[in-house]
C-alpha cells in the first residue's frame, strides 16, 4: 500500500489495481476535496515505458477535454519520481463488471438506460473527435443514483493521431471491433460495437465472443454473428435483438451511424418496464437557489426529461390546465354582460342587449370610431346572419398492424418510425404510403398500402 504523496495528493487507500498501476481513494488539500488517482509505474523497459507513458498522457487530454455527465471528469495530470498519475473525479459506485461478477439480474428496461447513458457519453465524446477504443464492462461505472459514468481513456484515438493496431490489438479483444482486429482505420462506429457485444453480455450473461485463446476470439469477433439475446434469454423484449444486431453489424456501414441514433432505440426500451436501485429516476441534486416567483428546472427534472420520462403535471396537469381556461374562457363571453357606459342603469335582461362594441367596417377594415373621429357615438347593429358553411368533415386516420417475425425496423415513406415488437400499430393518414420492413441478416420486407379513411390494414411478414 503506496502512503507517500503523489504530488499533493494525500494517498488514502488503493480502491483498484491493474497490470499498469493502481487506483487510489486521496485527498487534495488544496481544496479540500476527495479524488481518485490513478498511476502507471514506469519500471518497464524503455519502449514499454515509452508507450505506456504515451497512452496515460493520451487519456488525460482526451478525458480532460470532454464535459459530460456521463463521463468521467479529469481534474489534474502530473508525475511523481517514476510514476505518473491523473486526478479524477471519484466515483462512489460499482462497475459494470462488477454488478455483472455479483450475479444481480438488472431488468430489461434498466439494461437499456445503462446501454442509452453510455451511448450519449460516446456521442459527446466523438462529437469533440474522441473515439474511446476500449469500451467495456470494467470501464462502464453505475452510481447509486443510476447515473453511468465512462471512465480510462487510456487508448482513446485524439482527431490529430493515428494507430495501427496490426500485430499489437489494443483493448479487450472480447469488445473490440473486427475493423481494429484487421488494422483498418477506426472511427466512431467501433466504439458502437463494442457498446453492442457489452449490450450483448449484460443482456445473456455471456460476452458474444469467446473463445480458448486470444486468437480464437479474434477470430470469432472477424467471422462469427452470435445468435440474438433472446435465444438465450426469452423473456427479453424482442427488439433488444434488433439493436445488438444493427450494433454488432461486421462492417461499419451497416451499424448504427452514430451512438446518438443507438441511443434513441434504446430509450424506447428503458421505458418499458420496472426499475431497481440501479435505474433510479433521476439523479438527486440540490436544487440551485432560487427567488420566490422563479421558475426553476432541478437537476432532478432535468434527468427525468433527459430520460425520456415527464412528470405526471406535464403529462396531464399542462393539458388539463389548457382545457380549463378554454372553457372558462368561453363560459366569460357567453355570459358576459352587455358593454354599458359607467353610472347607467344595468339592463333588465342583459341576454337581450345587443353589446356596444366598435364593429370593422368591411371596406376600410377600420372601426367606425377610428373613421369618424374619437369617442363618436356609435350605433352598433348586427350584421345578417348567414348560414355558416358546413366544416369539411376530417378523415380519420387509417391503422397498420404489425406482425412480423423475428424483428425488424419500420420505415414509413423512407423514414424510420421504430422497431417491431415492441411496435405493434402505427395511424397513417389515408392514401399511399411505402412500408419497408428491415433485418440486418435478411433482405428487406417492401410493400405499398393504400389506406382508407378509418380503414386497417395486416402486415404480416417471417424473416427467413
Amino acid at each position: 500500500m503506496r502512503r507517500e504523496p503523489l504530488g499533493r495528493y494525500e494517498i488514502l487507500e488503493e480502491i483498484g489495481h491493474g497490470a499498469m498501476g493502481a487506483v487510489f481513494r486521496a485527498r487534495d488539500p488544496l481544496i479540500d476535496r476527495m479524488v481518485a488517482v490513478k498511476t502507471i509505474t514506469v519500471g518497464l523497459s524503455r519502449v514499454e515505458a515509452e508507450e505506456f507513458e504515451k497512452r496515460f498522457d493520451r487519456e488525460a487530454r482526451s478525458a480532460g477535454r470532454l464535459n459530460h455527465p456521463n463521463i468521467v471528469t479529469i481534474y489534474d495530470v502530473g508525475k511523481s519520481g517514476d510514476v505518473a498519475y491523473i486526478a479524477m473525479e471519484l466515483l462512489e459506485g460499482q462497475s459494470l463488471r462488477d454488478i455483472l461478477d455479483s450475479g444481480v439480474v438488472l431488468p430489461a428496461s434498466t439494461i437499456a438506460d445503462i446501454a442509452a447513458q453510455v451511448a450519449d457519453g460516446l456521442a459527446a465524446a466523438h462529437q469533440a473527435g474522441v473515439v474511446h477504443c476500449d469500451i467495456k464492462p470494467a470501464n462502464i461505472v453505475v452510481l447509486p443514483s443510476g447515473l453511468v459514468k465512462i471512465t480510462d481513456f487510456g487508448i482513446a484515438m485524439l482527431p490529430t493521431g493515428s494507430r495501427s493496431f496490426v500485430g499489437n490489438v489494443v483493448g479487450s479483444p472480447k469488445y473490440i471491433s473486427p475493423e481494429r482486429v484487421v488494422g483498418r482505420p477506426i472511427d466512431a462506429r467501433s466504439d458502437v460495437f463494442s457498446l453492442g457485444a457489452v449490450l450483448y453480455e449484460v443482456l445473456t450473461g455471456t460476452p458474444p465472443f469467446v473463445g480458448n485463446a486470444l486468437d480464437e476470439i479474434l477470430q470469432n469477433v472477424i467471422n462469427h454473428s452470435p445468435e440474438p439475446p433472446t435465444s438465450r434469454n426469452p423473456r427479453l423484449p424482442a427488439a433488444f435483438d434488433a439493436i445488438v444486431a444493427r450494433a454488432l453489424a461486421k462492417h461499419p456501414d451497416h451499424r448504427y451511424p452514430s451512438a446518438r441514433e443507438m441511443s434513441t432505440d434504446l430509450r424506447q426500451l428503458a421505458l418499458v418496464g420496472p426499475r431497481d436501485a440501479f435505474g433510479a429516476a433521476a439523479v438527486k441534486e440540490r436544487p440551485a437557489a432560487t427567488q420566490p416567483g422563479d421558475s426553476t428546472v432541478t437537476a432532478a427534472s432535468a434527468a427525468h426529461s433527459h430520460l425520456g420520462w415527464r412528470s405526471p403535471f406535464v403529462r396531464y396537469g399542462v393539458p388539463a390546465a389548457l382545457l380549463v381556461a378554454v372553457a372558462a374562457g368561453a363560459m366569460y363571453f357567453a355570459q358576459a354582460p352587455s358593454s354599458v357606459p359607467i353610472g347607467a342603469p344595468a339592463p333588465s335582461d342583459p341576454q337581450r342587449e345587443i353589446p356596444s362594441v366598435p364593429l370593422a367596417t368591411p371596406a376600410t377594415g377600420e372601426s367606425p370610431t377610428d373613421a369618424e373621429g374619437a369617442g363618436a357615438p356609435v350605433t352598433a347593429v348586427a350584421p345578417p346572419a348567414h348560414p355558416a358553411a358546413p366544416a369539411a368533415k376530417p378523415r380519420a386516420l387509417a391503422r397498420v398492424d404489425f406482425a412480423v417475425t423475428p424483428w425488424g425496423e419500420v420505415y414509413i415513406d423512407g423514414r424510420k418510425t421504430g422497431i417491431t415488437p415492441p411496435l405493434n400499430e402505427i395511424r397513417l393518414p389515408p392514401g399511399k404510403h411505402t412500408i419497408e420492413i428491415r433485418n440486418t441478416t435478411f433482405p428487406p420486407h417492401r410493400q405499398t398500402v393504400d389506406l382508407h379513411s378509418g380503414g386497417s390494414v395486416r402486415i404480416k411478414h417471417r424473416f427467413e
